[in-house]
C-alpha cells in the first residue's frame, strides 16, 4: 500500500491542482458520528455557528476564483442517512464559494457500475482513493497516476456526472 497523503499534504491537493477535482462520495456518513460536534449540534436543531466549515470553504473560495472547477457527486438513499441530510443542509454554503456539487440515488441503474469507493480525481490525472478506520474517520488518501486506475476514475465521473441531480433538481425532487 502507498503511503497516505494526510493532514496539510491533503489539503495540498486542493491548493495544488491546476483546472479541475471531481469527487466520487459513496459513503452514508464520514467520520466517528457521536465526535463530530458540529453534527451533534445540527442534530438538535442548532446550526448557528459554522465556524468548523470556514477554514474549507475560504479555500474553496480562495481556489476557484482563479478559475479552477471543483465538483462532486454524493450517493444519497431514500430517505438520506442523518448525516447526509446535514450534507444537505450545508451544499448551499458549497455552492456559495464555486463547488457544483450533484446527487445520485442510490438505487439509480448506473451506479452499480461505479467504484464503491470514495476517490477525487485531479487534473484527469491523478487519484486519490479516500482510505477510512473502522469507524467511519478518513484517515487520509492514496495517490496515483497508473492509467489503469485513472482511465477507470474518468469513466466513473463521466458516467455518475451524467446522471447525477443538481442540487436544485434533488431538492425539488424531494418535495414532489
Amino acid at each position: 500500500m502507498t503511503e497516505l497523503v494526510t493532514g496539510e499534504g491533503f489539503n495540498d491537493l486542493f491548493r495544488d491542482y491546476r483546472h479541475t477535482a471531481w469527487r466520487l462520495e459513496t459513503r452514508t456518513f464520514y467520520g466517528v458520528l457521536e465526535e463530530n460536534e458540529p453534527f451533534q449540534r445540527w442534530l438538535v436543531g442548532d446550526d448557528s455557528d459554522i465556524s468548523w466549515f470556514q477554514p474549507w470553504l475560504r479555500m474553496m473560495s480562495k481556489e476557484l476564483a482563479t478559475g479552477k472547477r471543483m465538483e462532486r457527486v454524493r450517493l444519497i438513499d431514500d430517505p438520506p442517512s442523518d448525516y447526509l441530510r446535514w450534507e444537505l443542509w450545508g451544499t448551499p454554503y458549497n455552492l456559495g464559494v464555486g463547488e457544483d456539487i450533484r446527487y445520485l440515488p442510490r438505487d439509480h441503474p448506473i451506479v452499480a457500475e461505479l467504484p464503491d469507493f470514495d476517490f477525487w480525481v485531479f487534473d484527469s490525472r491523478r487519484v486519490a482513493r479516500l482510505e477510512f478506520g473502522e469507524k467511519g474517520e478518513v484517515l487520509g488518501a492514496s495517490l496515483t497516476e497508473e492509467p489503469k486506475e485513472v482511465l477507470a476514475a474518468l469513466q466513473a465521473r463521466d458516467a455518475a456526472w451524467h446522471h447525477a441531480l443538481t442540487f436544485t433538481e434533488y431538492m425539488a425532487s424531494r418535495a414532489v
